[in-house]
């Protein structure tokens, strides 16, 4: 009746509803019952975390936020509120394929076989390319991640899909962790990786080098995903004009984002950044 009182008589809905315009009236002006007070209360505050993780949450990620704030409520009851409201996370799409595996360089053997749970960090680092497309053509992203903690250690940009890609995130890498002799270093077959150059740089940090099986994505799951969750929640709903642009959304996804904040289901709901000091790493580490 009240979202329809500009249009029709209160009398004549009250007549058809077959209630009286004082019960009416009185349901009007008595205050919000608790429950419902409650979860407008409590829907404010799942926007404010909702748009604070880029509109990329969904109900598991916000309860854990909303619990770390000291506000208790069931998990049934976010995804309810969040369902009611239209309140989705970004969905995946695909994206264009990197890896050129059709050279003669030596391959070097899978020493990783799929086990991806590593106990301590610069243990075992993955890394893999992607493009991500501009107004002023394409741009490629090497990563580097530290698979204890999923955090990216090192990264690089540019617009050629070169060997100099990988040998720069590396040393990014290298730079902040400065990891001990005999860490392995997992990608796919792709030239980048098998050039010389690089193979030069992985001995000078002696590391040992490791890579997936022949068209084998399941072998490098992991920066698979990064990147499937990089261009869900950042690239694929931008429109970049020029490849600085795209550049300076990428870094401060990944810096500030990503690493230091973005809940992470493999870690309990951490960030890598939160992991890494839960577990009493970043001195020795950062």
């Amino acid at each position: 009746m009240r979202g329809h009182s500009g249009i029709f008589p209160v009398k004549k809905m009250a007549e058809l509803l077959n209630i009286s315009r004082s019960r009416y009236y009185s349901w009007l002006t008595s205050p919000p019952c608790e429950h419902k007070r409650r979860d407008s209360e409590l829907l404010e505050l799942i926007k404010d975390i909702f748009d604070d993780s880029r509109q990329t949450y969904g109900s598991p990620r916000v309860h854990r936020d909303l619990g770390d704030s000291g506000t208790r409520c069931s998990r049934n009851r976010v995804a309810r509120l969040m369902r009611e409201n239209g309140i989705r996370a970004r969905q995946k799409r695909k994206f264009k394929a990197t890896t050129d595996s059709g050279h003669n360089y030596p391959v070097a053997p899978n020493l990783v076989n799929r086990n991806f749970i590593v106990p301590f960090p610069n243990k075992l680092w993955v890394s893999d390319i992607t493009a991500i497309r501009t107004l002023e053509g394409w741009l490629y992203l090497c990563i580097i991640l530290d698979l204890c903690s999923r955090r990216a250690v090192g990264w690089s940009m540019g617009s050629r899909i070169t060997s100099s890609l990988t040998v720069n995130a590396l040393s990014m890498a290298v730079m902040h962790r400065k990891p001990a002799e005999g860490l392995i270093f997992h990608s796919d077959r792709g030239v980048q990786y098998a050039a010389e150059v690089f193979r030069k740089h992985l001995g000078e940090y002696k590391m040992v080098q490791s890579m997936s099986r022949k068209g084998d994505c399941w072998d490098n799951a992991c920066a698979e995903s990064f990147f499937a969750t990089l261009k869900t929640e950042e690239v694929f709903h931008r429109k970049y004009r020029t490849r600085e642009e795209a550049q300076r959304s990428i870094f401060e996804y990944i810096a500030v984002f990503y690493n230091r904040k973005r809940r992470h289901s493999f870690l309990d709901f951490q960030s890598p950044e939160d992991y890494e000091s839960q577990k009493g790493w970043l001195q020795y580490i950062a």
